[in-house]
């Protein structure tokens, strides 16, 4: 067996007997401030190790090929309404998307941005195939002419009152005419005002009556509504929310419709007010009329990584529009790209990227508003967005998780147009991309730092104090040789 006296001699840390060494102020001094020294060096080299380091670099973009971009918005129109607010998606290679409903909402809203109804549904709308009856006869002017000061009264009189609103420079409008004329006739002759009542066809000149058309929401030529009296006066005025028709415009089909509305409601309700509410839901080309002027339009689309744009605007294939009194001044409560992170990732990656996240919604609480005049008629929006993606690869957790964002810069411009007025928003993807990586830190050179500290910071404490004692002593021989 090896004897203690042996493993002894192998000792690096040999003691020396307490009462041969010797305690001095000067030595307490250099240690109270070398262990101070040392506990404040092992807090900034454990806070060092705590801090999160990252290596940033910009590399070619590496999205696969057929990636989709994401495209999520909030966008409110005070003076656009829903009923033919179009979200079109177009690109540099050919793609052209209208009127996108399956992934887009609506919900009517006043001029003060607040919600009037549930979300709008218009519903799918055939395809308007017979827009008017050829012009081979004389017609006469059979529909009622209203105005601003006889409206309330056709509406509250009639049960049923079908109102053809107009211009009479309209393509569409023209085109309507004869059989709208030709049809009131008709129901005239069947449904006599004087005898029965129930039913009566009118018409409201846009370009004379502005204020009347803009209380109806009417944005579009020709746009017929469909007024129902109501059982309850109280309630809005004794009218139920109205209707918009979207069917084919010939006579027959205008009189088979009129005859629709008009078979459920009893003689007498011209005279007194029923309790027979029911309309005919089973008709597909009456869909509900927007409750104002203005429309939120909430939702997303995906688009292709290349240069595009996203137009909101009034569409409608069997419409006219005044472009000097469309008004597509909107207020942006949403837009960005790419997929929404979780409160868990996004806090993961302000944990790494502190200040990523400044230009992610980059257009959020902004308003662009034009007012209605001639200064201010035909003013297209238009937004240039740059869109930068950035990856964040995070190894907090295994395997590697790899965090999407896109950033984006945003420039705004007014601009008149002949054209009907737009809001347009033209997005460029970069080829480049930002990654961002997390760097891993090694805990064996923590620890190897922090011996480091111990032991610089002894030895060096060691030597002042040795050089310390060293002159303390030579200034006391000193001191005693000039006493002899």
């Amino acid at each position: 067996m090896i004897s203690s006296s042996k493993i002894k001699s192998v000792d690096f840390y040999r003691k020396i007997p307490r009462d041969l060494t010797e305690a001095s102020l000067s030595g307490a001094g250099l240690s109270i401030v070398a262990a101070l020294s040392m506990v404040f060096l092992f807090g900034m080299e454990l806070n060092n190790y705590l801090t999160v380091t990252t290596s940033t670099s910009v590399v070619v973009d590496k999205s696969t090929d057929g990636e989709f971009l994401l495209i999520e918005f909030n966008v409110s129109f005070p003076a656009l309404s829903c009923e033919f607010a179009s979200v079109d998606v177009s690109d540099v290679l050919g793609t052209n998307r209208l009127n996108i409903t399956k992934t887009v909402r609506k919900f009517s809203i006043d001029h003060n941005l607040n919600p009037t109804g549930s979300e709008f549904h218009r519903g799918p709308i055939p395809k308007v195939k017979n827009h008017g009856d050829e012009v081979d006869e004389v017609y006469g002017e059979d529909s009622v002419a209203l105005t601003s000061a006889t409206f309330d009264r056709y509406a509250h009189e009639y049960p049923v009152l079908v109102v053809n609103f107009y211009a009479p420079w309209c393509y569409w409008s023209n085109r309507l005419k004869p059989s709208w004329e030709k049809a009131a006739k008709i129901i005239r002759e069947r449904y006599d005002p004087e005898m029965d009542g129930r039913i009566i066809l009118a018409k409201v000149d846009c370009t004379e009556e502005g204020d009347l058309c803009r209380r109806n929401h009417i944005q579009g030529y020709p746009s017929i509504r469909i007024f129902r009296k109501g059982s309850d006066i109280r309630d809005n005025h004794g009218h139920h929310d109205h209707e918009s028709y979207y069917g084919e415009r010939d006579t027959d089909s205008l009189v088979t419709t009129m005859e629709t509305l008009v078979a459920p409601v009893p003689m007498e309700l011209h005279k007194h007010a029923s309790e027979n509410n029911s309309t005919d839901t089973a008709n597909t080309a009456k869909r509900p009329a927007p409750l104002a002027g203005g429309c939120r339009i909430e939702g997303f689309v995906r688009v292709k990584k290349v240069p595009g744009n996203l137009v909101i605007s009034a569409h409608s294939g069997e419409h006219s529009f005044d472009a000097s009194l469309i008004n597509v001044s909107h207020v942006i409560s949403h837009f960005s790209f790419g997929r929404q992170l979780t409160p868990k990732l996004l806090t993961e990656v302000k944990r790494l990227t502190p200040y990523l996240g400044e230009n992610i919604d980059q257009l959020t609480g902004r308003a662009y508003i034009t007012k209605h005049g001639d200064a201010n008629a035909n003013v297209t929006i238009e937004h240039y967005l740059q869109i930068v993606k950035t990856e964040v690869i995070s190894r907090r957790h295994s395997p590697v998780n790899k965090l999407l964002e896109y950033e984006y810069t945003a420039q705004s411009s007014l601009a008149h147009s002949p054209n009907i007025p737009v809001a347009k928003f033209h997005f460029m993807p970069s080829a480049m991309q930002v990654l961002v990586t997390e760097n891993q830190k090694s805990f064996s050179h923590f620890i190897t730092n922090v011996c480091a500290i111990i032991g610089g910071v002894f030895t060096v404490a060691g030597i002042l104090d040795s050089i310390l004692h060293n002159t303390l002593r030579l200034v006391k021989k000193v001191e005693l040789g000039k006493q002899f």
